[in-house]
């Protein structure tokens, strides 16, 4: 199921973005860099989407790239990335991946609360069907006011039964075609479910990653700085 368009997969902002989100940062007690001298390191930086991610999912979701070598990672760049720029670019993917995970869990539980009702319309449409073929009514109840019931009795051989659609549509099919397109909706919804369930998998695992690299880098930093002071 690919991201719609008010539902897209994350992607990271810019660099220049980026810089500017960890630009007020402390790194063992020592203040950010400067904002102008991040902004200008963003636009001059190769740092781009393709160098925090790897690759998508099947559904284009991106794939967090894990850093193993965080030295040899920030060397790469031309010019060299520093740590506030990396932990910036991955706060920013972070972030995106959050909104994305809420987003996903939303639809997750519209599917969950949707697919129940379907399979109830479903389930009593083929019973008024099997009513229909043995010959016989439907003795039921239905609500009148909020504590009000009445009894009722439904002729079933005309094979007629009406559908809400949503948008306040009512349409009327009969028992086979109401079959039809509830089956149909059925198998959609749940097909849907399914994908939905794994790429709110998927996304919290990039949410992990990011956060471990983020970590990571801001040790990796402070360990610099103290071998500087300390030489």
């Amino acid at each position: 199921m690919a991201p719609s368009e008010e539902e897209t997969a994350p992607a990271p902002a810019s660099a220049t973005a980026a810089a500017a989100e960890a630009a007020g940062t402390e790194d063992n007690g020592t203040a950010g860099r400067d904002l102008k001298a991040l902004a200008k390191e963003a636009e001059n930086t190769s740092l781009s989407l393709e160098s925090v991610t790897d690759g998508k999912s099947e559904r284009g979701i991106p794939q967090v790239k894990f850093i193993d070598d965080i030295g040899k990672f920030a060397e790469s760049f031309n010019p060299p990335a520093s740590a506030e720029l990396l932990i910036g670019a991955y706060s920013d993917l972070f972030s995106k991946f959050k909104a994305y995970e809420q987003s996903l869990s939303q639809k997750r539980l519209t599917y969950q609360q949707k697919i129940p009702e379907i399979e109830k319309s479903l389930a009593l449409v083929k019973h008024l069907q099997r009513k229909k073929e043995e010959g016989e009514a439907v003795v039921t109840r239905y609500n009148l006011a909020d504590t009000l019931y009445t009894k009722a009795e439904l002729d079933c051989s005309s094979g007629i039964v009406n559908l809400w659609l949503g948008a306040n549509v009512m349409l009327e099919y009969t028992y086979d075609e109401a079959i039809e397109l509830l089956s149909s909706k059925e198998e959609i919804a749940k097909r849907e479910l399914d994908e939905v369930t794994q790429d709110l998998a998927f996304t919290r695992n990039q949410i992990i990653t990011a956060e471990v690299n983020i970590s990571r880098i801001y040790n990796w930093d402070v360990r610099n700085k103290r071998s500087e002071k300390a030489s």
